[in-house]
């Protein structure tokens, strides 16, 4: 199969499943007679706090800028020096192309950084794969939170997850073992054959080993804490803005941000589908607060969030291009 008609249908199976996923949520808003489900969701929008969802638009905004820092901290020990600027625009429009493109954004920022400040795209996509590591301990470290706090409504919630149990599971484990190892085998002959591989391979091994070469440790931990912090600030705000969800308590907003970060790591344009589909099941199955509300708060949530990224996206990207032509200007 030609490479470009693979990554096509890779998008056709994406854009498919995202799309059945919201059909199945919408599917589950029951409104009342004579009211149209985009009116619930309009009616459910004026109800909110703007108060507070601009509130969470400004955390959203400061967390982005911490994530920034410290993918400028993470590059200076492979010899980028980069300004703050430079990784935030770039930072900004990876968030805009992931809406579009699962994990594509991770490529598109490197790649944006390399236009801006010359930093080789698989040096600053080795720090990437850092960011991500180190984010996906703190996923593990804050699910294990959760189920510390609420283990009995966590471990009722999992056992209603259409998960693979049994035999099928561990073959379906033994058989992707099998199969990523002779990935690694073969990729690591290819890069012993090819000197350009080899090239590439030796900056992104510079990138990856970045982090045990920072000069200021702590700091790095310290923001790293910080953006799920702000993070988890920016669900509890939304949570307030909501007269429905406005009751629940810290405890409820710590399980349901677990869940979303879960929804939010599947590989679909900014988390649709899945986000739309786990959090209101949550919702209803932990706290039973009606589904149709439950979908309402989850759309708009989502929906709000989308906006945001989209906005500091475009105007990154914009920035990015205005700033790009200014460097090929010819000195007078």
């Amino acid at each position: 199969m030609h490479p470009k008609l693979k990554t096509a249908l890779q998008y056709v199976v994406v854009f498919a499943i995202t799309v059945a996923l919201l059909w199945l949520s919408l599917r589950g808003l029951v409104v009342a007679e004579g009211e149209n489900k985009s009116e619930f969701l309009w009616n459910a929008w004026k109800k909110c706090d703007k108060g507070y969802l601009l509130l969470m638009a400004a955390v959203a905004m400061l967390s982005h800028a911490v994530r920034a820092e410290r993918w400028r901290m993470l590059l200076t020990p492979t010899g980028n020096v980069i300004s703050f600027g430079s990784s935030f625009l770039s930072l900004m429009i990876g968030y805009l192309v992931n809406l579009a493109v699962p994990r594509g954004g991770e490529v598109s920022r490197c790649y944006n950084l390399y236009k801006l400040e010359q930093t080789p795209i698989e040096v600053s996509f080795g720090t990437v794969v850092v960011e991500r590591l180190i984010d996906l301990i703190c996923l593990i470290l804050l699910i294990a939170l959760s189920f510390f706090v609420e283990w009995d409504k966590l471990k009722g919630f999992i056992e209603t997850l259409p998960f693979a149990t049994g035999e099928k599971s561990y073959t379906l484990w033994i058989i992707a073992g099998v199969v990523g190892v002779g990935l690694l085998i073969a990729f690591i002959f290819l890069i012993r054959r090819n000197e350009k591989l080899k090239k590439l391979f030796l900056g992104f091994k510079n990138g990856l080993l970045a982090v045990f070469r920072l000069r200021n440790k702590p700091l790095f931990i310290f923001y790293s804490i910080a953006i799920w912090g702000l993070y988890f600030i920016m669900s509890y705000l939304v949570v307030l803005a909501f007269p429905e969800t406005s009751g629940l308590g810290i405890s409820a907003v710590l399980t349901l941000f677990a869940i979303g970060a879960i929804a939010m790591a599947a590989p679909l344009p900014g988390g649709a589908g899945s986000y739309h589909t786990l959090v209101p099941l949550g919702l209803v199955t932990l706290y039973n607060l009606p589904q149709t509300d439950a979908i309402a708060f989850v759309f708009i949530f989502h929906g709000w969030q989308t906006f945001i990224m989209i906005v500091a996206g475009v105007l990154s990207l914009f920035i990015s291009y205005a700033l790009m032509r200014w460097k090929k200007q010819p000195a007078k």
